[in-house]
């Protein structure tokens, strides 16, 4: 079986801003809501049996406690901000299971259940639904792989190293020296997607990076720069790598066979479809 980990949150902000405007009768905004419900109803429509969703209920988690700079509500449109908890309402009365993020968020909920189902030897192929650079530290193989449903593009662990120049395990360290605009942390300075990619892939880790920029391998360039500034940073990159690292660890389902979809449970609101 094939096992479908959605980023709900991602979802609902690519249909925000790509389908028109749409109200219920009671004049809530849905039109983003609707579009991801009928995108969902349309994977189940053509044979996807197991499927979750995770949502970021609140956008704020406990890494928002370990660096003041990162991302917050702040700024998101309230017409999109409140179709959340519709979203969630709306796809557990379908019968899709949800996961609405509150002190965690909806990329550790997805991280999470992806290394549960890969443990399951019943599953053929853990597909996370989203393109989301974050997301690309969970890659296994071609067991565990993301999924970009506009694209229809899948990435493997040979496309992460493709994209990246490092392997999955290495992306928290990358992510910690180029920083994440969208996390709101800034990285390294001097450090740029080259030079994290040419260091990481020598040293996947920050801790084996060798201290001394002599003992670096020849063919990485600019040495002494790259390993001044590292050192002069040392704690904001290992803050940095926390902050890019997702919990694997969230008790999100017990089995797969939570994650199959039995049906509607019952009538949804009216969400303008």
């Amino acid at each position: 079986m094939d096992i479908y980990l959605i980023d709900g949150t991602y979802e609902l902000f690519r249909h925000f801003f790509a389908v028109p405007s749409s109200k219920d009768d009671r004049g809530q905004e849905v039109g983003a809501v609707r579009g991801v419900v009928n995108s969902v109803k349309g994977m189940i429509g053509r044979g996807v049996t197991h499927i979750g969703v995770a949502t970021d209920h609140v956008i704020e988690s406990f890494r928002n406690d370990l660096y003041l700079g990162y991302k917050t509500g702040a700024g998101i449109p309230p017409d999109l901000y409140s179709q959340f908890p519709l979203l969630e309402e709306e796809l557990a009365a379908m019968g899709v299971v949800v996961w609405p993020m509150i002190e965690f968020e909806a990329d550790d909920a997805l991280a999470s259940a992806a290394l549960t189902a890969s443990q399951d030897e019943r599953v053929d192929r853990v597909l996370i639904c989203t393109p989301d650079k974050d997301l690309s530290q969970c890659v296994s193989g071609t067991r565990i792989v993301q999924l970009d449903r506009r694209k229809n593009t899948i990435r493997d662990e040979a496309g992460v190293i493709e994209k990246f120049g490092v392997k999955p395990e290495s992306i928290p360290d990358y992510l910690a020296l180029v920083g994440d605009s969208a996390d709101g942390f800034p990285g390294v300075p001097t450090w740029g997607k080259v030079a994290a990619a040419s260091v990481l892939s020598k040293y996947p880790h920050l801790d084996v990076i060798p201290k001394d920029w002599r003992d670096w391998s020849p063919a990485i360039r600019n040495r002494r720069l790259l390993a001044k500034a590292l050192f002069s940073f040392w704690e904001d990159a290992l803050l940095f790598r926390t902050l890019a690292t997702l919990r694997k660890d969230l008790p999100v389902f017990a089995t797969v066979d939570d994650l199959f979809w039995k049906g509607s449970r019952k009538k949804a609101h009216n969400s303008g479809n």
